[in-house]
């Protein structure tokens, strides 16, 4: 039986339990519950904390699992990132008092806080530069403030928070992390199939069904609008001067690619969203 770690709280967890459903699993139904067995796709969910995730699938106890590519890489284990999943982006950048740093190289001989302190020190050996890391838990744009720390390594979306806690970017950019589907140090039976089916979802996700009528002299103009994954399915139409049309397309931009359809002259355009995929 396959056992999977799933994140149970956090950014994470919802998207990722909503991920596995679409996939055609069973998971829990009452958040408290952190052990859930489905029978019949033989695997077992284990819901923790996504921080410890990582740790639990490099030491073989769990076979695979989702979490975040920072947190990955901050347990610095035998976890392996085996696809990245297309939700839950975020940036790691550095940030410190207005006008004290421009670049990476200003904060040797600094202290650093961050609560990831295992990714922040790996990225720093490498370039060579050498600080004093404040592991804090959770949230740390306070700590410059308070005195514990020079500057501050956090997750940034929009660096609202960051700005409002007196500190500026400064820096390149030290990852951007998603959730990722990670493996153990060995491959589990079973793996295979999840990752299909999670590939699936995501194709779901990312592409729609077009159908349409068209002249068939223009069939060769439509596919250049519309090439799909591999090559448009066309069928006859009872008039042999028209054939149906179906093709795979971005679900983004799809509102444009429909305009374009109609201007070369197809019609009965319909657009459907696509449940499952194996490609």
């Amino acid at each position: 039986m396959l056992r999977i770690a799933v994140p149970n709280k956090g950014s994470l967890a919802d998207t990722a339990s909503e991920m596995l459903a679409e996939a055609g699993y069973t998971g829990r139904r009452d958040p408290k519950d952190l052990h859930v067995i489905d029978p019949q796709n033989d695997v077992e969910f284990f819901y923790l904390r996504p921080r410890d995730i990582a740790t639990y699938v490099g030491s073989g106890a769990l076979d695979v699992g989702i979490t975040g590519r920072d947190l990955l890489l901050d347990a610095r284990g035998r976890a392996r990132e085996i696809e990245a999943l297309g939700f839950g982006d975020s940036t790691f950048r550095f940030a410190g008092p207005p006008g004290r740093f421009s670049t990476l190289e200003d904060l040797e001989g600094t202290r650093v806080a961050s609560a990831y302190p295992g990714l922040v020190d790996a990225y720093l050996d490498e370039h060579g530069i050498a600080v004093d890391l404040v592991p804090l838990d959770g949230a740390v744009e306070s700590a410059v403030q308070l005195g514990v720390a020079d500057a501050v390594a956090d997750v940034v979306s929009t660096g609202t928070t960051l700005r409002q806690a007196g500190l500026e970017i400064f820096g390149p950019v030290l990852l951007e992390s998603e959730a990722v589907f990670i493996g153990g140090p060995s491959e589990a039976e079973g793996m295979e199939t999840l990752l299909r089916r999670l590939r699936g979802v995501m194709v779901a996700r990312r592409y729609v069904l077009i159908d349409y009528d068209l002249p068939a002299h223009l069939v060769d103009e439509a596919v250049k609008v519309a090439p799909g994954i591999e090559s448009p399915t066309i069928s006859p139409l009872r008039d042999p001067a028209w054939v149906a049309v179906r093709v795979m397309s971005p679900r983004k931009g799809v509102n444009q690619v429909m305009d374009a359809l109609y201007a070369i002259g197809a019609r009965a355009i319909l657009v459907t969203a696509i449940h499952a995929a194996r490609l």
